[in-house]
């Protein structure tokens, strides 16, 4: 007969606990990228409708032309 080792509670606890460990630190990794890259994004497009107005409301603007007389 070939000897096997019992796989005891704590064993099974540590391994957990060690995945989950190793999880928790690669989503907070990813956290902080996505709200780099989110912040990025919402910045370019600020900047795009803003110059798109400006753009929009030089073509509508009216120009009003006083004459002395």
């Amino acid at each position: 007969m070939s000897s096997e080792q019992k796989i005891s509670k704590q064993d099974i606890e540590n391994k957990i606990r060690a995945l989950q460990s190793d999880l928790s630190g690669r989503a907070s990794e990813k956290k902080q990228s996505i709200f780099a890259i989110g912040g990025a994004v919402a910045t370019v497009v600020i900047v795009i409708v803003y110059l798109l107005g400006r753009r929009s409301g030089r073509r509508r603007g009216s120009r009003v032309e006083f004459r002395r007389f």
